[in-house]
């Protein structure tokens, strides 16, 4: 899976799943829209799937996490 994500600021202004569940990755990235990254990490953060150690929502929050490092 690939997430596009554009920060501006420290805000998430657009985030954009390729692959994953079409439906959840779309209500995530609505979710998350203007909310601040520390915000979606503390959100989203360990967030699992059926038996997987992680999922989409985790994963985003990984993501931001590397951003917020780099920023």
């Amino acid at each position: 899976m690939q997430i596009d994500i554009e920060v501006e600021d420290g805000i998430v202004k657009n985030v954009k799943f390729h692959g994953g569940c079409n439906g959840n990755g779309k209500g995530i990235a609505s979710l998350v829209r203007g909310r601040s990254v520390d915000e979606v990490i503390a959100a989203l953060e360990g967030t699992t799937c059926g038996s997987k150690p992680t999922s989409c929502p985790d994963q985003l929050a990984v993501a931001l996490k590397e951003i917020r490092k780099g920023a």
